[in-house]
């Protein structure tokens, strides 16, 4: 059943991709391709030419640097102009720069429900869908004048497998009825001189003054991806050569005559960044340039449409093969018999990938054999255990394993079904990322965002919390799914203090090496949301939506504006009641809420605990009094004693900002009926 694509096993996929990584690695040339350059968007060059998107007029630079100082032979852009630039002339400089000259642009196609078409999309490969590829919705091509200068254009979208893992590139995929092609293959015909394309079965077919090239595709439209070895600048594979020395022309005229140049960024300021075989953070511009190498060559592995009747017929022989010999063996040669097997399974397996280059699954066949030996009680076991598999394969990545562990005593109560349900949202931001980024090459600047990350997701799992998502430098958590937890809304609020605690290792190595210290914002809310298994058919997550999500947001943001690290909202803070020692920050009306919320700030241990915080609360609470019944010298006065007794205290920075507020009445009073509601008018 697996095998046949009826029911597949995560769990063999994952092994499936196990395998197929280890014979990646195995094979890997370890040489550099001097035929493709790769020109890099790299921290140096927005240090130097500034943050991305760049103007128009300098990527028009760019082009015209390389086409015309480095003679060029094609150059490839792994990026998209979707959007006119505003009060510029870089448009129409780009497009000169691109004129007449061999350049393919890159677009991006979507797949959800209602998604926006903008730009223009370059012809077809050729009409008509071909079987087996995948159909996309909707797409960000280039504006008009781009479209019309550049010769042609690809897609550069990723289909990562179930792991999150990129080892295949779609090639081709089916838009509006009509085949477009990918920014790799698109380059690859430029460069051959435009041949035609035509759809053959499994496989495309490159045809030209009688020289043919067959390209086969899997299930998908896609080729795997024949890396070349470790991803980066600094990984031997091919070129890297700086935007920024490019422009500024520190290149040697003709450096890069005759090459292949793509244009993209290895910067983790521009989220170009996939996770590999090869490295769990690896440029994706690199990802291209490995399979237009692969392509070059006519190398690279092929997972052939054929795979699982292979595997299928594989199983079938394998189970044949067990049935009629081991009933009439004894144990011992039982087991010699069964591994005897195995390893020819693998020898097989190896010879097909080094002597023909097919990429065919193992893993099932391995498990099989395995499970036909260990007979009806080891069967049992695995039917046993196949809830409390399923479980930790939805829930292992999101939850901490003691509660994969709970859910497992009784799988059948959770399920990724979306359900309501009252749950508290964290999102959790760093500050100052920008500063430490710049200061940091890429390889120091990954391991930091790593260790970031680890800290953070242990305190998030020390309290229960769920793991939703990473998003950029920022982190989103809940509480109370999928295991409910009756107190989620003080273990959202205890962790958000842990993860305050466990900036200060962080911050003393970050001062130790003379670099900017990083500090966190974090929002916390909870309400009723939709929590459950939601995305499109290509990616899915075990996630939230709501208002209560949205507000959440929101008070994340309102932490810079406040001079704190944590807010909190009013339904939390009922929730928590006298548990926590929580001091009121303000009342304020969020963008997109007509209701008013207050907001607090939980106070760390150490301040909690200090014998003259019940005096900063009452001073504190006694300004804010003042402050809604707009009496601004009483309120003043409140606040100059607190910064004079209290000016070292964590809370200090709300008595400056509503310090400042207060000041800024003497030009722009509140109206008479005000409410003492501060109104957000932007998120």
């Amino acid at each position: 059943m697996h095998a046949s694509g009826l029911v597949p096993l995560r769990f063999v996929e994952q092994l499936d991709f196990a395998i197929d990584d280890t014979r990646l690695r195995a094979m890997l040339p370890g040489t550099k391709d001097t035929r493709i350059v790769i020109v890099d968007i790299d921290d140096a060059s927005l240090a130097r030419v500034g943050r991305w998107p760049w103007p128009r007029e300098r990527i028009a630079a760019l082009a015209g640097a390389l086409f015309e100082r480095q003679r060029a032979a094609l150059v490839g852009f792994d990026m998209v102009f979707s959007e006119p630039e505003a009060g510029s002339t870089g448009d129409a400089a780009l497009a000169r720069a691109l004129a007449g000259r061999p350049a393919v642009l890159g677009y991006f196609l979507a797949d959800q429900a209602g998604a926006p078409r903008s730009g223009v999309l370059p012809a077809p490969l050729f009409d008509g869908a071909l079987p087996g590829t995948t159909a996309w919705r909707g797409w960000a091509a280039n504006i008009a004048p781009l479209a019309a200068a550049a010769p042609a254009a690809g897609f550069f979208n990723a289909l990562p497998d179930a792991d999150g893992v990129l080892r295949s590139l779609p090639l081709v995929a089916t838009v509006d009825g009509a085949v477009r092609e990918s920014l790799v293959l698109a380059m690859l015909r430029t460069q051959a001189g435009a041949p035609a394309a035509h759809a053959l079965p499994g496989a495309i077919e490159l045809q030209q003054a009688g020289a043919r090239l067959r390209i086969p595709l899997d299930a998908r439209g896609a080729v795997r991806v024949p890396y070349r070895g470790a991803g980066g600048p600094h990984g031997g594979s091919f070129d890297y050569v700086s935007a920024a020395d490019v422009l500024d022309a520190k290149l040697p005229d003709n450096a890069l005559a005759g090459k292949l140049v793509l244009v993209g960024s290895s910067a983790p300021g521009v989220f170009d960044l996939r996770s590999t075989p090869l490295a769990a953070v690896y440029p994706g511009v690199e990802v291209h340039a490995s399979l237009l190498s692969g392509l070059l060559d006519g190398r690279g592995p092929v997972a052939p449409d054929w795979a699982r009747g292979y595997e299928v017929a594989q199983l079938l022989a394998v189970a044949a093969l067990l049935a009629l010999l081991l009933p009439r063996l004894r144990p011992a040669r039982a087991a010699a018999a069964t591994i005897a097997l195995a390893i020819a399974l693998i020898v097989l397996d190896q010879w097909l990938y080094r002597a023909h280059g097919l990429a065919l699954p193992l893993a099932s066949a391995l498990l099989l054999t395995a499970l036909v030996y260990a007979g009806i009680t080891g069967w049992g076991v695995v039917v046993e255990g196949a809830p409390r598999r399923e479980l930790a394969k939805l829930f292992g990545t999101y939850v901490p394993p003691e509660l994969v562990a709970q859910m497992a005593r009784d799988p059948q109560r959770y399920g990724m079904q979306a359900e309501n349900r009252v749950l508290t949202i964290l999102f959790c931001d760093m500050r100052n990322f920008t500063r430490v980024s710049e200061a940091l090459p890429p390889e120091e600047l990954r391991a930091l965002i790593n260790r970031f990350f680890s800290a953070m997701t242990q305190e998030i799992r020390a309290h229960r919390g769920t793991l939703d998502k990473y998003i950029g430098d920022a982190i989103m958590a809940f509480w109370g799914a999928p295991v409910a937890d009756d107190d989620h809304a003080l273990h959202a609020v205890q962790a958000a203090l842990g993860m305050i605690a466990r900036m200060d290792g962080l911050n003393r190595e970050l001062r130790e090496r003379g670099l900017p210290e990083i500090s966190l914002g974090i929002g916390i809310n909870n309400g009723l949301v939709c929590v459950g298994d939601m995305g499109s058919d290509i990616r899915r997550s075990y996630t939230v939506m709501g208002d209560a999500v949205n507000l959440a947001s929101r008070i994340e943001a309102l932490t810079r504006v406040y001079g704190v690290d944590i807010l909190i909202g009013e339904s939390t803070r009922a929730a928590i009641g006298q548990r926590l020692a929580l001091v009121e920050a303000d009342r304020v009306r969020v963008k997109g809420k007509q209701q008013a919320v207050t907001l607090f700030t939980p106070a760390m241990p150490a301040l909690a605990e200090a014998q003259r915080f019940a005096e900063e609360v009452r001073l504190w609470n006694l300004a804010l009094d003042h402050y809604r019944a707009q009496h601004a010298e009483q309120a003043l006065t409140s606040l100059a004693e607190l910064q004079d007794r209290f000016g070292d205290s964590a809370l200090s920075g709300l008595y400056r900002q509503l310090g400042e507020r207060i000041a800024r009445w003497a030009e722009h009073p509140e109206p008479p009926a005000w409410d003492g509601t501060r109104t957000f008018d932007s998120k």
